[in-house]
């Protein structure tokens, strides 16, 4: 088994399952994405940058699905939250299933997608 299957499987639930349907999102909207374990965590890769990575933070209750260039889709997307004072990654935190929109997610995947593709690098606020 992959790293990442790995850490999927050793979630709890709810968690376990919301991250799976996020893994299944996100493969089938962006088939050219790249999908890697990076810093203990699954990260998604599009033109060969980082654009999202799944985590649960310490102390928190939800799956944080973080976007590494949210700071310039949160204007279009305001279910992109700041709660961790980050510099520009942006996240949706999901408690449940059900508080995820699945077709403003996918929008969020392609917007997120081509701003990507367009950037020189993914991190670019130090």
């Amino acid at each position: 088994m992959k790293p990442v299957d790995t850490y999927f499987y050793n979630q709890k639930e709810p968690y376990q399952s919301i991250m799976l349907y996020v893994r299944s999102v996100i493969l089938h909207a962006l088939p050219e994405v790249e999908e890697r374990y990076s810093y203990s965590i699954p990260f998604y890769h599009c033109h060969k940058k980082p654009m999202i990575y799944l985590n649960i933070l310490k102390g928190k209750d939800y799956v944080d699905v973080c976007f590494v260039q949210g700071i310039l889709l949160e204007k279009d997307f305001p279910v992109l939250k700041n709660d961790n004072k980050r510099k520009q990654v942006r996240s949706i935190q999901l408690k449940r299933l059900e508080d995820l929109n699945h077709e403003n997610f996918v929008a969020l995947l392609h917007a997120a997608s081509r701003i990507l593709g367009e950037s020189k690098r993914a991190w670019f606020i130090k």
